[in-house]
């Protein structure tokens, strides 16, 4: 398979259409991530067509934010969508996308988006949505694709096309990972070697959050199967169960707080993490719900993400994974 580069939306648009076009929208700077999604494509489409889109958006970036550095490796990026299966790369220039300078009408993310990477970076989702708004309209895909390491950008994007009735499914694509554990992320080419090593503790974090959660659930499945009595517990120690006996009990008696555990596993990591050198600068530590990104009480039950956001050194990086609260009734 040829890899065409296309410029301008004419070209996009001359090409004929058979089946399904699936768009994977980037900033360039592609890695295995990227990869991912474009194969992820490659399947929905079938014999229809795979579109990459490449285009650094002005408008995501704040004052004081990495616009002017952003890594641009088209060549290599055209390369690495060819290998992954898709048709097209779509690289327009600023003023293909925003011929009129930057739009005096834009998306507005609304409350969602000022929560979390809305509060540390305002006005970052309106910008993000506006984009993905243009290039929707100027690739026309039947679905498009979005990595969960995005979490907050993808809940963001879902709700658009559902509030403003855009006729494109959205799918969410797993968020995939360097084998110690660390998010791939066009920005982790801008750590040191010490800086590399700090950064391990947001997925760290992530993942004694994701531990706690899994130990609490584990134990709620087994008070749900074995009722809690005295006689019970007794049973169990003179089997030589007394543990088993203990934590069943302890998790019967003990108040809904599943989430505040959960927090506190990750905050553990990421206080550790503050102490060494280079240290980690956190952000945010949040578990919210994926529907508006508000923080979920004590005794929730139903999908959560546990995301984190810090800076190492000048780069700032973002992580989160999926969980779910009492998820056998």
């Amino acid at each position: 398979m040829t890899t065409v580069l296309l410029s301008t939306a004419d070209e996009l648009h001359a090409r004929v259409r058979t089946g399904r076009r699936a768009v994977v929208m980037t900033m360039g700077a592609l890695h295995e991530g990227h990869a991912t999604l474009i194969r992820t494509a490659r399947e929905l489409a079938g014999d229809g067509e795979v579109v990459v889109t490449v285009f650094v958006n002005p408008l995501q970036f704040g004052a004081g934010e990495d616009l002017d550095r952003y890594p641009r490796t088209l060549d290599a990026d055209i390369k690495i969508a060819e290998q992954a299966g898709a048709d097209a790369v779509f690289a327009p220039a600023v003023d293909e996308v925003y011929p009129g300078g930057e739009p005096q009408v834009r998306v507005s993310a609304g409350p969602m988006g000022e929560r979390l990477e809305g509060s540390a970076r305002p006005g970052h989702f309106d910008g993000v949505l506006t984009v993905v708004a243009k290039l929707l309209h100027l690739t026309r895909p039947d679905v498009a694709l979005y990595g969960q390491k995005d979490a907050q950008q993808l809940a963001l994007i879902r709700r658009m096309v559902r509030d403003l009735n855009f006729g494109v499914e959205i799918v969410g694509v797993p968020t995939v990972r360097e084998a110690d554990g660390l998010a791939l992320s066009s920005r982790n080419r801008y750590l040191s070697a010490g800086e590399r090593r700090t950064a391990l503790a947001l997925s760290q974090a992530l993942f004694a959050g994701g531990d706690r959660h899994a130990a609490q659930e584990a134990l709620r499945a087994r008070a749900r199967e074995v009722p809690v009595t005295r006689a019970r517990a007794e049973a169990l120690s003179a089997i030589g169960e007394s543990r088993a006996a203990a934590d069943t009990h302890a998790v019967a008696k003990a108040a809904p707080g599943g989430p505040a555990a959960v927090r506190a596993a990750a905050r553990l990591v990421l206080d550790e993490a503050a102490r060494l050198s280079p240290p980690l600068a956190l952000d945010y530590l949040a578990l919210v719900d994926p529907s508006d990104f508000t923080e979920v009480p004590d005794g929730y039950t139903g999908e959560a993400v546990l995301a984190v956001a810090a800076r190492v050194g000048t780069t700032r990086l973002i992580d989160n994974i999926p969980l779910t609260f009492g998820a056998a009734s």
